[in-house]
């Protein structure tokens, strides 16, 4: 059956052959975009009338924990009255996953992704690391692999409470790794001072390779240091968060890794927000992402982390658009998805408001009026 879409005032596609569209349609067959033009529409099975707002593609999510259990709120609010943000208050939130039954997770994780989607999210990336043992690791990513195919295994989050951290690395790569793989299609780690170090991070990712994942890093997030560097030599798809960067991490971000933000993480954490300008000037392909996560950005509105990736940031509103839809597709490693245009997944978002400039100009507004999977309302 197919469908149209028409009267749209605004059309992004993302592909840089069409580019931005008016008075536009699209045709939609089979959950694909076949079609993705102005003027009169064409005949269909069925038919959505945009009523002249503008469309986008759905916004790709590349870099979430949605599993969890409990919340972090009081944490939060400490920091905002001065404490500093703490890679160690991870193990709050693990105490608080191990003890919830998998029905608490699935019920809690499913909920914050329909938020996701009412919110524009259209492909989300869930990582597991709230278990840090085998059967709560496996248990995470079996759960994430109910909602999304993009689920990364990062055991490699932070040590628990009392444990030597070379031992547990041994047990990530071993035995945890093997539990955790069949559900996975990512392997992350948090290389940071308070989490693991350069040596044990590129273990554990080269462990992930060895069984077939693909590689991801959490990176330069709390001061500089070897993530990016090391994401870049191990041809990890995504390096996140990207904080604090040399001149020497810009330049090998120009390469194939995607530098990926996380601005409201910053926002909840108070830390310098990055500089994409300098990043994008360098030739870098960068992604924006939510990393909703209860102890430094629960947030699931990706236009949030758009108006601050302008505001704070300093990118254009086409540049934070594009990071957050395509960006997000090649982060990871998609070429479905974060387009409009044949051969794409009917991925999209009508916005109540003329042009997406409004996600940023209107911040705080629910601008969202419907959001498309495959061509079905969600």
């Amino acid at each position: 059956m197919t469908t149209v879409v028409s009267d749209i005032g605004l059309l992004v596609t993302n592909d840089p052959a069409v580019g931005e569209l008016r008075d536009a349609h699209l045709v939609i067959d089979g959950g694909n975009v076949v079609e993705a033009g102005s003027g009169i529409a064409p005949a269909a099975d069925d038919r959505v009338d945009a009523g002249g707002r503008c469309v986008i593609p759905g916004f790709v999510d590349s870099h979430t924990h949605l599993v969890f259990a409990g919340d972090r709120a009081a944490e939060f609010a400490a920091r905002m009255a001065g404490s500093p943000y703490a890679a160690g208050g991870i193990n709050v939130t693990i105490a608080a996953t191990r003890a919830a039954t998998d029905a608490e997770l699935r019920a809690l994780a499913a909920a914050r992704l329909a938020e996701a989607r009412r919110a524009g999210i259209t492909t989300t990336e869930i990582k597991s690391g709230y278990g840090a043992t085998v059967g709560d690791e496996a248990r995470l990513v079996r759960l994430a692999a109910e909602l999304t195919p993009e689920v990364t295994f990062l055991g490699a989050h932070v040590v628990p409470e009392g444990e030597d951290a070379d031992a547990y690395v041994e047990l990530v790569c071993g035995e945890m790794l093997a539990a955790a793989a069949p559900h996975c299609r990512w392997i992350d780690a948090f290389c940071e001072s308070g989490a693991f170090d350069e040596d044990q991070c590129r273990t554990v990712l080269e462990a992930g390779l060895g069984v077939g994942l693909g590689l991801r890093l959490h990176a330069n997030q709390l001061g500089y240091g070897p993530g990016v560097q090391l994401a870049v030599e191990l041809g990890c798809a995504s390096a996140d968060h990207c904080a604090y960067l040399t001149d020497d991490d810009v330049d090998a971000l120009a390469g194939d890794t995607v530098a990926t933000f996380l601005p409201a993480t910053d926002f909840s954490t108070r830390q310098p927000y990055p500089d994409a300008r300098r990043v994008i000037d360098a030739g870098a392909t960068v992604a924006l992402a939510t990393n909703c996560n209860p102890g430094s950005s629960y947030t699931t509105s990706m236009s949030f982390v758009l108006a601050l990736a302008v505001r704070d940031l300093r990118m254009t509103a086409t540049e934070a658009l594009t990071a957050a839809t395509l960006g997000g597709a090649q982060a990871l490693q998609r070429d479905d998805i974060g387009w409009l245009g044949p051969g794409s997944r009917a991925d999209f978002v009508v916005l109540d408001a003329p042009s997406y400039d409004h996600l940023v100009y209107r911040p705080g507004v629910p601008l969202i009026a419907a959001t498309y999977v495959a061509g079905t309302r969600a």
